[in-house]
């Protein structure tokens, strides 16, 4: 992990500590972002490594890469047509920044380890065939001969191989390790079609019966293992069945068994198989990036070590600078938090533990508020004090401890200690009343003059709510950056009246034209239902849960469209021009076939599916998603191969395989492990130990009160300075400054992910060696001698 130093000898004292306090940032970020780059550790490869890691360049990357991607809207089969040099040209570009990317990348790698490194070697071969490929289409256009352009499949090679993209990497990595361990259900399943695919070409084959079409009914052993495999996916379900079940209806019990041995059994397993062998890999790869943090993090403690009676220590001025260093605009509250929460016993040094957690500490948000008075309580506090104006206030504040993420024990002592509890909770649900009300005026016919101007009442009854929040709670606490819920609500009432004032004006216009502005219009007020969310706690909690796994739910995204690209282009080489789509309006014979005779009365042309074809990116790209779907792919599939062969429905079964059977499976899984996470487990341990010691300084404040200028009293600071002695708010609090744990607590994937087997390592374990890290198997994951008790 770290290359031999070179000699300072002839470097002044102070510049080779700040070059080690450079190499020690290093460390410490990689740790908290888990970059496993082993760069060198030279005073000018550590300069190189911060540019290459700058946000920019990192930007930069990712602005070339989807460049490079987007040529293909632009390329034959176009959406938007562009000559052969232009887009050849900007392909160069992309790959000169590919390239240079990768050489600024190999100056802070050692040779060996850059040379060694697959990615390196995958980017550098993609670049050498998109060039030669280049080289050869542009030839043959140049005596026009119509080419392949092969390597645009190999273009997401870029999006996946680029340190960035370890995300991605790690999902397709599960994928891989997924597919030994799948394989042998595949085969089984396989066997199990072919041998009920025999069965049906004895029991059906010669006793001439024919399908809805006329067509000759299971004759043909590829046919009938073709329509057995959709039958699993229950797409010709029960359309398969009904020649043979109207000859003898004692022939449906063939296809019942077949479904549910194929349909419920093995899809099932499947579901299993690879649920159970993604998370084994997946812990596997969290538990080698805990080893790998873990290790950074010592290399960066040897270097600023120094030795305070028997033990190594790391004192408070470079810790501090050190952690400055990593995150350049931590606030001072927050560095203090931090450092507080490290020096246990204000020794005014932390030792090696407690410094191995700074990279966990420093990804852990915490946001630090200024608690500000209400504008009207400075410009008028008498009004704003009176008890009419307090009523209000204790009215509308309840709601206020239902707008954070749960549901707090908190929040019921609280309304029990404010008079007038009552009545705020029926401030409460008459507004749930209200919006319920209000779904069912919004299904009658707007149309109506009652209805009408119920729509007005009903906004100004929401438009009256949130001023009286404004009222209420400081505007900017309310207002506030963190505060999602709030600007949801304001964002649909704001909404819903753009939507009534622009509704009144067409009704007073007595003119509809625009369909468009109409469909505009009533979608605004539909979206007006959405305050249900805000309104139930449950709906809350849910939806945010799923904004915080939202980046993990991305990485299987760029997943899907990795896999979907490489099948589109291919569709696109393949099919393009096959099938064509006429206007409606057309009277050509061509478009009752898609502009190809070969669909003449098939299913593909009565369904009208000729809008689903392969000659551009954006219809290859929908297409794909009508596949994932499965409904009626067969159909699909069965027109592009009587437009070009039958052995084109291999390409259909291999994308269902590998998206349906494979990927929506992984990502099923993920979800389900990312959503265990966020939803149902407790606070990790440092987030205990951040929230204590929040509330040790006197300086807690709950997310729900961060919108009101009263937070929750919290225990006075036992440390000397920070607590004002009289049972008053210390040292922050006095200034109006509190803290409290985002709720979208992570700032990485990885350090979600990390909780889900934190608990089985020790904090104290330094791990095996860098060498057995890298090696890491799934077995190793497992006792070998397994019991009941760690069994379960």
């Amino acid at each position: 992990m770290r290359g031999p130093r070179p000699e300072p000898a002839e470097e002044p004292p102070d510049r080779e500590w700040e070059q080690d306090l450079l190499l020690a940032a290093a460390y410490v970020s990689d740790a908290q972002y888990n970059r496993n780059v082993p760069f060198e550790t030279s005073p000018r490869a550590i300069r190189l490594y911060y540019f290459y890691n700058h946000w920019t360049l990192r930007v930069a990357t990712y602005v070339f890469i989807c460049v490079d991607l987007s040529l293909a809207l632009f390329e034959e089969p176009a959406l938007f047509p562009l000559p052969f040099l232009a887009t050849s040209i900007v392909e160069v570009l992309c790959l000169t920044a590919f390239f240079g990317r990768l050489v600024h990348f190999a100056k802070v790698t050692p040779q060996m380890v850059f040379w060694k490194d697959t990615k390196n070697i995958c980017i550098l071969v993609t670049i050498a065939l998109t060039l030669l490929d280049l080289i050869i289409y542009g030839s043959l256009e140049a005596v026009q001969i119509r080419g392949i352009r092969w390597s645009r499949a190999f273009r997401p090679v870029f999006l996946i191989n680029f340190p960035e993209s370890r995300q991605i990497r790690r999902a397709l990595r599960s994928l891989r390790n997924t597919l030994p361990d799948i394989l042998y259900v595949f085969l089984l399943f396989m066997f199990s079609v072919l041998i009920f695919s025999l069965m049906a070409l004895k029991l059906f084959g010669d006793r001439g019966l024919k399908t809805a079409e006329g067509s000759p009914y299971l004759t043909n052993i590829l046919e009938i293992a073709f329509e057995l495999y959709v039958l699993v996916t229950t797409a010709n379900s029960p359309d398969v069945m009904m020649p043979a079940y109207d000859f003898n209806r004692w022939y449906s019990l063939y296809f019942i068994a077949y479904i549910i041995i194929n349909t419920y059994i093995f899809m099932s397993v499947f579901l299993a198989v690879v649920y159970n062998n993604y998370r084994k890999h997946l812990k596997n790869e969290i538990r080698k990036l805990v080893y790998l943090k873990r290790h950074k993090m010592m290399e960066a403690f040897k270097i600023l070590k120094v030795k305070v009676g028997t033990e190594f220590v790391v004192r408070e001025a470079e810790w501090k600078r050190l952690a400055r260093m990593v995150v350049p605009d931590i606030s001072s509250s927050h560095l203090e938090l931090l450092w507080r929460i490290s020096d246990e016993g204000q020794k005014g040094h932390v030792d090696r533990m407690n410094f191995l957690r700074l990279a966990d500490l420093l990804n852990i948000q915490v946001v630090t508020v200024n608690i500000r008075k209400h504008p009207l309580e400075a410009w008028a506090p008498r009004v704003y004090q009176s008890s009419a104006s307090l009523f209000v206030q204790r009215m509308v504040r309840h709601r206020g401890c239902a707008q954070g993420g749960t549901w707090e024990n908190h929040c019921f002592v609280l309304f029990l200690a404010v008079p007038g509890s009552v009545r705020a909770r029926a401030f409460v649900w008459v507004y749930d009343v209200i919006i319920l009300v209000n779904a069912v005026f919004i299904a009658l016919d707007e149309r109506s003059l009652f209805i009408s101007r119920a729509e007005w009442f009903f906004l100004c009854l929401y438009v009256a709510e949130i001023l009286l929040k404004l009222y209420t709670y400081e505007p900017r606490a309310y207002l506030g950056r963190k505060q999602f819920w709030n600007w949801f609500d304001i964002l649909i009432i704001i909404a819903a009246l753009v939507a009534t004032v622009a509704n009144a004006t067409i009704q007073s216009a007595r003119r509809y034209n625009s369909q468009q502005v109409l469909d505009i219009v009533l979608i605004l007020r539909i979206l007006r239902l959405l305050r249900v969310i805000v309104s139930i706690q449950r709906f809350r909690v849910i939806v945010t849960t799923l904004v915080n796994i939202g980046p993990t739910v991305l990485t299987f995204a760029g997943l899907v469209f990795v896999v979907y690209y490489a099948f589109a282009i291919v569709g696109m080489e393949v099919f393009q021009g096959k099938v064509r789509f006429f206007d409606p309006n057309f009277t050509s014979p061509d478009a009752l076939v898609c502009g190809n005779p070969a669909l003449r009365g098939s299913a593909f042309a009565r369904a009208r599916y000729c809008k689903n074809n392969f000659n551009d990116l954006a219809s290859a790209f929908l297409l794909l998603t009508e596949l994932t779907v499965v409904n009626q792919w067969h159909v699909i599939a069965g027109g592009f191969a009587l437009a070009t062969h039958q052995a084109a429905k291999l390409y259909f079964i291999f994308f269902h395989v590998v998206v349906v059977i494979l990927i929506v499976n992984i990502f099923i899984a993920f979800i389900l492990e990312a959503f265990f996470v966020a939803y149902s487990l407790e606070k990790s341990e440092l987030e205990t130990v951040i929230e204590k010691k929040i509330q040790e300084l006197g300086v807690g404040i709950q997310e729900e009160e961060e919108q009101d200028k009263k937070p929750t009293d919290n225990v006075g600071s036992k440390d000397g300075g920070s607590s004002g002695g009289d049972g008053d708010h210390g040292g922050a609090a006095a200034k109006g400054l509190y803290c409290r744990i985002a709720s979208n607590k992570y700032r990485t994937v990885d350090a979600l992910l990390q909780r889900m087997f934190e608990s089985e390592i020790a904090p104290d374990e330094e791990g095996p060696s860098l060498d057995e890290i890298l090696s890491f198997s799934p077995s190793d994951m497992y006792v070998k001698n397994p019991n009941f008790e760690n069994s379960a």
